[in-house]
């Protein structure tokens, strides 16, 4: 009975010291690195990054940084996605924070720089570097000054006293912005205020002087033992993070829309339908692979084109098709660049509806000046001049003088749109309709001839 009983409990003790003696997981620290400006691929880089992190049961995410600044929405992208990451977010600034480089370190739990790092200059310029109007600044100024206001205040009892002080002072902030704002010991104005590594860690915006990612994440963040995952972008990601940038987007929708309304002026499917199709898959697929754009967001743009093929080809005139047909264009385009679920707009912010209509918006008024651009100077004066013969061949070539044909009643041989061809007393001409779309088979007048063509309008 014995030798029975001890089997079993070394039956049940054996499970339990097999699991004992697999070794500990360390400690997994994600690293992400940062090192060029703030913009559509490094925002794209963030985002995979902390959803792997997230994926692999990351203890910390530390984002190694280095930029001079960049686009202030991507920023504020970013910013936010830290701010309200599960999972800690470290910034350790490498050498510099400025600009929207700032904005992004305020929004981690702790920073660590470098010695001869520095942190600051947010104030917003243009593409000259000349300082953008005071609404800009405003708005990025409250923007600082809420990331750190965010961070909370710690209590200091003092006695009979109780202080609150803030983790990150937010005037501290709000003079990366703007110069005219002075902070007692710390600036004055007329100065946009930039931290070195010393100056923050005195003031609040560093939390530790390191030299390596592995001397903060050992003498910082605690961990003796862990291991590392260094986000790794793919070919892919450089693609993608340029295909959504805003003005990339705005381009492929002056191809898109450009590419239709030219392929309409001229008779059958050539160069500008395979530009609008290209421009358009480049348009809707890095979209859709983000889960961006959804599948009736783009059978919308489809069926906003099919409609105005429809008023084009079928229904003369314009009328309820092609108003409609733009409409689905314009939502077809503009709801692809919003995060919505399904039918449910709710989490949508007005930022994120403002950023989508001025990009669409943009797109649409740059085809529009494309277009009477390109019209006007396609031809012997424009783009295609050297293409284009240009020689007075006098009177060795017979042009066809067709002024006696003004008043001469025919047929349309084919649908005029506005160019086709006409049947005059038996002849068949090339014509331009005077008076927009016309039927085949329509009685037509010559109303004038120059240039060796003729032009038509319905009798």
């Amino acid at each position: 009975m014995k030798p029975i009983i001890l089997f079993a409990a070394l039956a049940l003790l054996l499970p339990a010291t097999i699991l004992h003696s697999e070794p500990e997981r360390k400690p997994l620290i994600y690293q992400i690195d940062i090192r060029k400006n703030i913009n559509n691929t490094t925002q794209l880089y963030l985002s995979r990054g902390m959803a792997e992190a997230n994926r692999l049961g990351a203890e910390a995410i530390l984002i190694s940084l280095n930029t001079y600044g960049g686009q202030v929405d991507m920023a504020d992208s970013m910013r936010t996605a830290i701010l309200y990451s599960r999972i800690p977010v470290y910034v350790f600034i490498d050498n510099n924070a400025a600009s929207a480089g700032a904005l992004i370190s305020i929004a981690a739990k702790k920073i660590y720089m470098r010695e001869g790092a520095s942190i600051g200059a947010a104030t917003v310029v243009n593409d000259t570097g000349a300082a953008m109007p005071d609404k800009h600044q405003s708005y990025l100024r409250s923007m600082m000054r809420s990331t750190a206001e965010a961070h909370g205040q710690d209590t200091l009892v003092h006695g009979q006293d109780t202080i609150f002080r803030w983790k990150r002072d937010p005037s501290i902030a709000e003079a990366m912005v703007d110069e005219r704002i002075a902070v007692p010991n710390v600036i004055d104005s007329g100065k946009v205020l930039t931290f070195t590594a010393r100056e923050a860690l005195k003031w609040g915006y560093c939390d530790g002087l390191a030299e390596s990612v592995d001397e903060v994440v050992t003498h910082y963040l605690g961990y003796e033992e862990y291991e590392t995952t260094v986000f790794s972008a793919s070919f892919w990601d450089e693609i993608k993070g340029f295909l959504i940038s805003p003005y990339v987007q705005s381009l492929l929708i002056l191809v898109i829309i450009g590419g239709i309304y030219f392929e309409l002026q001229t008779p059958g499917i050539g160069f500008p339908t395979a530009a609008s199709i290209t421009a358009a898959i480049l348009y809707f697929s890095p979209l859709y692979i983000d889960g961006l754009a959804e599948n009736w967001e783009i059978l919308l743009f489809i069926a906003g084109i099919l409609l105005t093929l429809v008023e084009i080809f079928i229904i003369p005139g314009f009328g309820l098709p092609g108003m409609a047909g733009i409409i689905f264009i314009i939502a077809g385009l503009t709801l692809s660049l919003i995060n919505n679920t399904s039918f449910d707009f709710g989490e949508v912010s007005l930022s994120d509806y403002g950023r989508a209509t001025m990009t669409v918006v943009a797109g649409i008024c740059l085809s529009v000046i494309s277009i009477i651009w390109l019209s006007s100077r396609i031809g012997s004066r424009g783009l295609l001049r050297n293409a284009a013969l240009n020689s007075d061949l006098g009177d060795s070539v017979s042009v066809p003088v067709y002024q006696d044909m003004a008043g001469s009643e025919g047929i349309t041989a084919t649908v005029h749109r506005p160019s086709g061809k006409v049947i005059i007393n038996g002849e068949i001409f090339d014509s331009i309709s005077n008076a927009g779309f016309i039927e085949k088979g329509t009685t037509v007048k010559v109303v004038r001839a120059e240039n060796a063509q003729i032009y038509v309008e319905p009798v």
